[in-house]
């Protein structure tokens, strides 16, 4: 099985990614609550765009679905 070896801005971009991922399960977590609706805060969305880019991973998401799921392979 090969091992992925990122760099340190792959890295940073699944790492925004799964911050990403929980911040947006948290905000669906539980029954639809009509006076609390769904948010996933701008910043939250940012910075995981920006790490995309810095990567190089913008607009290129089977590549970036790869070290994902290299990253986070069980062991």
């Amino acid at each position: 099985m090969p091992t992925a070896v990122l760099t340190d801005r792959e890295r940073t971009a699944v790492q925004a990614y799964l911050r990403l991922l929980h911040t947006v399960r948290a905000a669906f977590d539980g029954p639809p609550d009509e006076d609390r609706p769904a948010v996933v805060p701008p910043v939250v969305l940012a910075e995981a765009e920006q790490a995309l880019a810095r990567a190089g991973l913008a607009g290129n998401e089977a590549e970036f679905f790869r070290l994902l799921r290299d990253w986070c392979r069980p062991s």
